[in-house]
Order: C-alpha cells, then sequence, then structure tokens
C-alpha cells in the first residue's frame, strides 16, 4: 500500500491501482454545503463503486461524514426537510466543513461553520486503508470521528424522518454508489437482507452491484462498531448505504461534549455470499482509534 499527498488530495494504492482518493480541499458550490469527501473508491480490480455529483442529488459525493439536520443547519446540502407540510425548502442554511491540518498521518482536523459564521463543531477524523492479503481481492477503509460541540448551547443532530419523513432517516457516514449498483443487492445478519434493512439495526450491512463496460461485481461491506446502529439502504432508484447518526430519534450534544462514531468498509471483488460476509466481519471487526 502506498499514499500520495498533493496537498489537496490524499491517494491511497494497492497492488498498483488507486483504490481511494480523499479530496480535503474540495471546491464546490454553497448549496452543495462544501466538505471532503472520498471518490473515487475502486476495487483491487480497479473498477469504480463511487457515484460522484450525481444529475438527481449533486451534493452526493463519493463517501461523506455528513448531516442534514444539526440544530436547523443543512451540512448534507441541497435543501432541508422542514416538516411533513412543506417538505424540502431551500433555506440560507447551507453549513460547511473545513479541513484545518492534518495532526499525523491519517489524523485530520476539522472545523464545522454555519452558513451565517458560527463555528460549531470540532471533528477529529482519522482514515486508515487497510490492505487485504495478496489474491483475495479486498481492501478496507476503517473510519473514525469525533465531533466535539463547541457552539456553547446543545446541539441537536437529526434526520427527515426525526422531522416527520418516514423512512429517510439519513445522517452521517454515507456511500453513494455508481447507477449501474441501481437495482443491487442487500444483504444483513441472519436471513436478513432486501429492503427490509431499511431502518432496521444492525452491527453490518452489505451491498453488491455490477460494474458497467467490464463483466464484473463488486460487494461492499459496511461495519459499525456500535451493533445497535440503524440502517438507511436503497437499491431503488439508487444505490446508497449510511449506518445512521438519528435514524428515527434525534441525538443531543451538550456544549463540550462529544460524539463518536466508527465505521469499517470493506471494497471487495466480486460477489460475496452472506456465509463468507458474516465469517469477515467476525474476524475483522471494527476497532475505533484512539483519538
Amino acid at each position: 500500500m502506498a499514499l500520495e499527498d498533493n496537498g489537496t488530495e490524499v491517494s491511497a494504492t494497492v497492488g498498483g491501482v488507486e483504490v481511494a482518493r480523499y479530496h480535503y480541499r474540495p471546491r464546490m458550490a454553497l448549496f452543495e454545503s462544501p466538505k471532503p469527501y472520498l471518490h473515487p473508491l475502486r476495487t483491487t480490480a480497479g473498477d469504480t463503486v463511487t457515484a460522484y455529483r450525481p444529475h438527481d442529488h449533486v451534493w452526493h459525493k463519493g463517501v461523506q461524514m455528513t448531516a442534514p439536520w444539526v440544530s436547523g443547519e443543512n451540512f448534507w446540502g441541497g435543501g432541508t426537510y422542514v416538516d411533513p407540510e412543506r417538505e424540502y425548502v431551500d433555506l440560507p442554511n447551507a453549513g460547511t466543513m473545513r479541513h484545518e491540518k492534518w495532526t499525523a498521518p491519517g489524523v485530520e482536523r476539522l472545523t464545522w461553520w454555519t452558513q451565517g459564521g458560527e463555528h460549531w463543531v470540532d471533528e477529529t477524523r482519522v482514515l486508515e486503508v487497510e490492505a487485504g492479503c495478496p489474491g483475495e481481492g479486498w481492501w478496507a477503509l476503517n473510519f473514525t470521528t469525533v465531533l466535539r460541540n463547541t457552539r456553547g448551547e446543545a446541539l441537536v443532530f437529526g434526520s427527515p424522518t426525526t422531522r416527520g419523513r418516514p423512512m429517510a432517516g439519513y445522517a452521517g457516514f454515507f456511500w453513494r454508489g455508481p447507477r449501474s449498483f441501481t437495482g443491487g443487492t442487500v444483504i444483513g445478519p441472519g436471513n436478513l437482507g432486501g429492503p427490509a434493512m431499511m431502518g432496521r439495526a444492525a452491527p453490518w450491512l452489505a451491498f453488491t452491484g455490477r460494474h458497467d463496460e467490464v463483466d464484473r461485481s463488486a460487494t461492499l461491506l459496511f461495519q459499525a462498531a456500535d451493533p445497535e446502529t440503524v440502517w438507511f439502504v436503497r437499491s431503488e432508484p439508487f444505490a446508497a448505504v449510511n449506518p445512521s447518526l438519528a435514524f428515527h430519534e434525534e441525538v443531543t450534544v451538550p456544549p463540550e461534549g462529544e460524539l463518536r462514531r466508527a465505521y469499517r468498509l470493506v471494497v471487495a471483488e466480486g460477489e460475496w455470499s452472506r456465509e463468507r460476509l458474516t465469517d469477515h466481519a467476525a474476524r475483522h471487526p471494527v476497532r475505533p482509534a484512539r483519538v
């Protein structure tokens, strides 16, 4: 594995293939809530497994850590879901996440700012790339985040579901898949899977899809440190997975309080069976970084 930093992006290479590129000083419109993101993510065979700025949701960018509702501010991008009567409204509340510095290799300090210029969150983010053994056809991103409330009063993290929209509880670590993954297969622990995983608690969730142009498939295995994590997942009308911060209920962080989350995302060649997914998740649990 090799890492390269050009001053705005960090790329990770496994076996001669660039498998991840992290944009930590991106340029984007305010309406899209500027923030760091990962794109493209690729399998070790070189096949892309993320979408960037799709026409239906231009604020979706590969993999992002983000939040659609933080005490009224929108760090997600696009319109804000206000209530069931008004639904999504374009408001002057587009938050921004700023890269401040790398404090160590893979350890990033960020700050979250409201559109009005208020500093609400200090974030420490740890990104680690783990390569599988040669020939196994997988690699993993280990992602730990610590959000500290600097607002001076409580911060409330929510989602469209906590605002009244059923089964739309997206918030937090979010993956948008390529268009060819639409209609892909969702697999959960035990006998769980498919649309039934939406809004359900589980320690992990997997998504398999097929690539355009090449006769290959890929599997993404999402693992959460908290086994009771509730999942937002769609296969139609587009592929998306999110271990939600606040699916059914809001999360309140007191002044100077912290919100900690850790995830592991495995990017694998081919369609992994339920048995292989179960075994891999058991042998490779999420190990939160010490922050």
